[in-house]
């Protein structure tokens, strides 16, 4: 008995922790008063008080690690499978990296031109960037990626990326691999938070096959048959919604099959910015009500996890309006949560 009482106990802990510091969070009225401040170094220092952050780009960097460090802090205070779906949140700063290095492939960057867009990443999770960034060819570029998921899903995408060489394939490569082990871990899950954790993954590959439909379509007007082969199974959206996204004529007729599973409302125009803002409304809605179900269990840490990787993407948004000089109204409507008539309207 007294294995699981100290589990429980630590449970306890790691949910108190992670409330106490969901209260301190760029959300609602903090977020607001952010928005007020103008410059770079004075955003990093009332994030970070006392440090010299300078430029939009190290500011992102260390923000990047505070989030990584922390994923990592949360997953080693749980246990079994949450501990092992909470790790994988770690993976994703990986597939950001291995996304900038394919990238740089496709295009035939040197890779003293992509490290500042690399993020560090902790032991386990590094990459060996030169074969990798001077890959000779497809073959060569997906034997340097990481053994196991991401590997095997760039490997699955020959033919396609071979049919059309295009950054954008490799990139929906990896994020299919990274969303079909996610969901595969959340699925492993036990106790109360289980059906809510995998609506919360379930969201975010249902993001991924929408945006694949929407822009794999319109944007860089891919086959719908080479764009079939790439979507995630196990997601929201079925995989006859899915051909439905990819036979529609235009980007409103394309959400259309996702409303009720990746966006809560139809979205009032035809606009691909508007469709993908809708679906991060939903998926933030989704994780507060993962954290709120699960008060002091493995559920607060995986809700509140995904909460800060919303606030990382308001901020990095915050940082690079302020690079620019953006008013702090445009900047404000730019973040999530935000109104379909806002995301409309810039």
């Amino acid at each position: 008995m007294t294995p699981a009482l100290t589990l429980q106990k630590d449970l306890d802990f790691l949910s108190a922790r992670v409330h106490g510091r969901r209260s301190r969070l760029a959300e609602g009225a903090n977020l607001d008063e952010l928005c007020r401040i103008r410059t770079v170094p004075e955003l990093a220092r009332r994030l970070y008080p006392g440090s010299n952050i300078l430029f939009a780009l190290d500011l992102q960097r260390h923000m990047v690690r505070e989030l990584v460090r922390e994923l990592s802090e949360l997953a080693a205070g749980l246990e079994g499978n949450d501990a092992a779906f909470m790790s994988w949140q770690c993976v994703r700063f990986q597939v950001e990296n291995l996304k900038v290095l394919a990238r740089g492939f496709a295009n035939g960057a040197a890779l003293d031109l992509l490290r500042p867009h690399l993020v560090e990443l902790p032991d386990g999770l590094e990459l060996d960037e030169a074969p990798l960034a001077n890959a000779p060819s497809f073959e060569a570029f997906a034997a340097a990626a990481p053994p196991g998921h991401l590997r095997e899903s760039l490997e699955s995408a020959r033919e396609a990326y071979l049919a059309q060489p295009r950054p954008f394939i490799l990139e929906t490569a990896l994020d299919r691999g990274y969303l079909r082990e996610l969901l595969r871990r959340a699925g492993r899950l036990g106790g109360g938070e289980r059906e809510d954790v995998l609506r919360l993954a379930g969201q975010e590959a249902g993001i991924f096959n929408l945006m694949l439909a929407v822009r794999g379509v319109f944007h860089y007007g891919l086959k719908p048959e080479l764009l079939a082969g790439l979507r995630v199974p196990g997601s929201a959206l079925s995989a006859g919604r899915f051909a439905a996204m990819l036979s529609a004529g235009d980007v409103k007729s394309a959400a259309a099959p996702a409303v009720g599973t990746v966006l809560d409302a139809a979205p009032a125009a035809a606009d691909a910015a508007l469709v993908e803002t809708m679906a991060w409304n939903r998926f933030l809605r989704l994780a507060n009500k993962t954290f709120r179900n699960s008060h002091m269990g493995a559920g607060a840490a995986i809700g509140y996890a995904a909460i800060r990787r919303v606030e990382l993407a308001n901020l990095i948004t915050l940082s690079e309006g302020m690079r620019v000089g953006l008013d702090p109204r445009i900047l404000r409507s730019r973040l999530i949560p935000r109104s379909p008539a806002e995301a409309a309207d810039v």
